[in-house]
């Protein structure tokens, strides 16, 4: 049977981390959390169980940074693989076996909130629903994939994968980074259908980026440089 780790990235997580990490541990025994500098209470939480293994980060430094971090603990650690699971209720614990068998014929498993409809389903919201709609389809047209959720973290990578991947992105755009990577790298991907639940509509995804606009800009931003920079770790292998 393939080892794979289980890694939530956490901040602030005092209201829920407790009954996600419970639900997690059903799954899977082998679960990292990744404390990206909370400051309320979550770490005191954290440090009183004994069931888990917890990296923290002094300060907060970012989603991606967390993702980051989940990664090299993976690959050091000589696992086969790793799932990841936010820590704020939006997704199933009881589907970490179904990435992980899908990890056995692909470099990465993400999920989609909108390959089908599940009954209690939450109707997201408009800005956030539009712009994911536009930058998947942008992802598609740039690098010939056909994703369906540009976004969603919950997701399943191989070693192989992991060792491909360099994330620098430390925010909410570090799944664009992997796509642009994943694709360069000629990595296999495939959707799971998850349930679509938005618990917290009023989610900050940090000063400027709360606005629509902005963030759409961001996006693309990260998405350009991404492929810049593959462009030219190609273009010094080839001289």
């Amino acid at each position: 049977m393939p080892r794979f780790l289980t890694a939530l990235p956490v901040y602030n997580e005092a209201a829920h981390v407790a009954g996600v990490l419970d639900e997690v541990l059903r799954f899977t025994p082998d679960v990292l959390v990744v404390d990206d500098g909370s400051t309320d209470g979550t770490s005191t939480l954290l440090a009183a169980r004994g069931d888990i293994r917890v990296v923290r980060h002094t300060a907060n430094a970012g989603y991606g940074a967390a993702l980051a971090t989940a990664f090299r603990e993976t690959l050091a650690g000589g696992w086969d693989g790793l799932v990841t699971i936010d820590c704020d209720g939006q997704h199933q614990p009881r589907l970490i076996p179904d990435f992980v068998a899908a990890a056995a014929t692909a470099d990465i498993v993400s999920g989609s909130r909108y390959l089908k409809r599940f009954p209690g389903d939450s109707r997201p919201p408009v800005a956030r629903r539009r712009i994911n709609m536009e930058i998947t389809a942008e992802i598609n047209a740039r690098l010939g994939l056909a994703i369906t959720d540009a976004f969603c973290g919950f997701k399943a990578y191989s070693r192989r994968a992991l060792a491909a991947l360099h994330v620098t992105e430390t925010g909410y755009a570090m799944p664009l980074e992997v796509w642009v990577q994943a694709a360069a790298a000629g990595l296999r991907i495939v959707e799971l259908p998850v349930p679509l639940l938005y618990l917290d509509l009023a989610r900050s995804f940090g000063g400027a980026l709360d606005d629509a606009t902005t963030r759409l800009a961001y996006y693309r931003g990260v998405l350009d440089r991404a492929e810049a920079a593959v462009a030219a770790g190609a273009a010094v292998l080839a001289s």
